[in-house]
């Protein structure tokens, strides 16, 4: 996974370059998208609009790996394929930081549990 919002780059160039302070978020949350979420995170959003609170492990070697799986529960949105995420410094509403896709489709139906196996999880640097 990994593309940096734009808003994400310019709060990071200008803290690292003393031309303003990036305040680090309280927490981290990802979204669910059924395509591709665009540079602000807000295309293609899933029917299952929440975004579910995530935890990091500190960045060794310029990744980051979620720390514990995430799960969505008895899904009762309808039958989708998620096929991106995006993280989000809120809960709803808030700054998009980061998107990216999955490594492959997942189709969900009614009833299903969707979970974001945190082995498989990652923020990459290059």
């Amino acid at each position: 996974m990994t593309a940096m919002s734009d808003y994400l780059e310019n709060e990071l160039l200008d803290h690292a370059l003393g031309t303003g302070a990036f305040t680090a978020p309280s927490g981290t949350y990802v979204q669910l998208h059924t395509g591709v979420p665009g540079e602000t995170g807000a295309n293609n959003v899933s029917a299952e609009t929440t975004r579910q609170a995530a935890t990091w492990a500190a960045a060794s070697g310029g990744v980051a790996q979620l720390s514990a799986d995430l799960t969505w529960s008895n899904w009762s949105a309808g039958p989708e394929t998620i096929t991106h995420i995006s993280i989000w410094d809120a809960a709803s509403a808030g700054n998009c930081l980061f998107t990216g896709a999955l490594s492959a489709s997942k189709a969900i139906v009614n009833t299903d549990d969707l979970v974001l196996d945190a082995t498989n999880t990652s923020i990459t640097f290059d």
